[in-house]
């Protein structure tokens, strides 16, 4: 097996999302988790503004294509709709049942790549999804 790139990349997101359950789930304890979502949301923002700011990475927002424009804006509005769904999950559930169920992202993510990227269903995205989303229901239901 070749470890490509964005592998590593995708490694270190699993890892801080399993952190972004934990320490969101003690964050939003007497919070409102809409509040909660905010604060987080603007965390963000500067952590990001600073990062494209010490790289250098900044562009003109004329120089991004109206069609890239569009899905970012409507990729945006995706994050937070699931931010928001998933901390107020956070605050009514456990964050081991929670974090699985989030983790259901990934049938969707295979469905959706197949219906509008056309991308390729092979037999190891099949059986991978299917042992993903198995053991996301196995650990958030049963």
């Amino acid at each position: 097996m070749v470890w490509d790139r964005w592998q590593t990349y995708a490694l270190g997101s699993a890892l801080f999302a399993g952190l972004t359950a934990i320490l969101g789930k003690i964050g939003v304890t007497g919070v409102n988790s809409n509040y909660a979502t905010f604060i987080r949301t603007v965390v963000i923002l500067a952590f990001i503004a600073g990062l494209v700011s010490v790289r250098e990475e900044w562009q003109k927002i004329t120089e991004i294509s109206g069609r890239s424009l569009i899905f970012l804006v409507l990729s945006g509005l995706a994050t937070g709709l699931s931010w928001i769904c998933y901390y107020r999950a956070l605050q009514l559930g456990p964050a081991s049942k929670v974090a699985p169920v989030d983790k259901l992202s990934v049938g969707f993510a295979i469905i959706l790549a197949l219906v509008f990227l056309k991308e390729p269903l092979t037999w190891q995205t099949v059986v991978g999804g299917l042992l993903v989303v198995s053991g996301s229901l196995v650990l958030a239901f049963l």
